[in-house]
């Protein structure tokens, strides 16, 4: 794999110098140009020399990423971004050391990035603007004040279907066939390899397989803020049940019982009919020691209340024609 990518950017500026935001409409991979022999931008009139009435100005930015170096700043920090969300590189295998600390917070609104420092007289000169141009001056509407915005109005993958945009973050990979409803929610650095029905959390750094359904209200741990080292993935044709959780990786043709939440620690019985016709003794194990394994059924004994793992001989399938995007 090529640890490149390039391309020309169209970053908003505010007044103080600190970039708010940067959009690539397209990148490359691959060796990047010279400086001389760098190809023209065609932003056109989009660029300013001077602020608007949010404080901001947009300036182009020629921006190189080497995929193995810490982020060096809110333009790399954004090619990176860009770059997941292009389905140009998969989640997990690009450095992003030190992106938090690149990317400024930001008032995201209808009309645009603005400043947080401000906001609500910047609010009040824009709409003012917008009256003086004889346009109508709607109320600046916030939709977020935070660091990542949402994928949808950078980048728009082909072949999804987003129930509702503002759950999905810039930098989600989401592979051609998924499915996310209203409640479903990708987080940057994190996403789908293939066709996918998605109604709970995939968490950063989470990797979910092709034919595979998070179901409603489920969770996946990650590992931004607090949690283990363990980047969780689910293989192919494997289910989390509806409010179910995991925070051990499940492998291929698996399922997770509605409501179950199975973590590392978690004791879970290894299921065996011959013991059980027999009277003996059943094996006990940690969850980890399960984690990646294919063909496995965890559920919950109704009767003794016990977490227990059980064969599945075989995955779910998904309805082909809901997922024809």
């Amino acid at each position: 794999m090529t640890r490149t990518a390039w391309g020309w950017g169209l970053a908003s500026v505010d007044e103080a110098g600190t970039v708010l935001d940067v959009w690539y409409p397209q990148l490359t991979v691959g060796q990047a140009p010279s400086e001389g022999e760098q190809p023209a931008h065609s932003f056109g009139d989009l660029a300013s020399q001077t602020f608007d009435a949010r404080g901001v100005k947009r300036q182009p930015v020629f921006t190189v990423s080497d995929f193995d170096e810490p982020v060096r700043d809110a333009a790399d920090a954004y090619l990176r971004l860009h770059a997941l969300s292009m389905r140009l590189a998969l989640p997990n295998s690009i450095n992003l050391d030190g992106i938090f600390g690149s990317l400024a917070n930001v008032v995201w609104t209808n009309c645009g990035p603005f400043p947080v420092a401000n906001f609500a007289n910047r609010r009040l000169e824009f709409m003012a603007s917008m009256a003086r141009a004889g346009l109508p001056a709607n109320n600046v509407t916030v939709l977020a004040i935070d660091k990542i915005p949402r994928m949808v109005d950078y980048v728009v993958p082909t072949g999804v279907r987003i129930a509702n945009a503002d759950r999905v973050r810039l930098g989600a990979y989401v592979a051609p066939g998924t499915t996310i409803m209203h409640e479903g929610f990708i987080n940057f650095n994190a996403g789908t390899l293939g066709t996918s029905m998605v109604e709970g959390r995939i968490s950063q750094g989470v990797v979910v397989g092709d034919g595979s359904d998070i179901g409603g209200g489920a969770s996946i741990m990650g590992t931004l803020s607090g949690g283990g080292k363990h980047r969780v993935t689910i293989g192919e044709h494997s289910l989390l049940g509806a409010n179910a959780g995991i925070g051990i990786s499940l492998g291929d043709h698996c399922v997770v019982e509605a409501g179950l939440y199975v973590t590392a620690g978690t004791k879970v019985t290894l299921y065996d009919k011959e013991k059980v016709a027999q009277g003996l003794p059943l094996e006990i194990v940690k969850g980890a020691e399960l984690s990646g394994k294919n063909n496995i059924l965890f559920i919950r004994n109704s009767v003794t209340g016990a977490i227990e793992a059980r064969h599945r001989a075989s995955g779910i399938e998904l309805n082909a024609d809901l997922h024809k995007n």
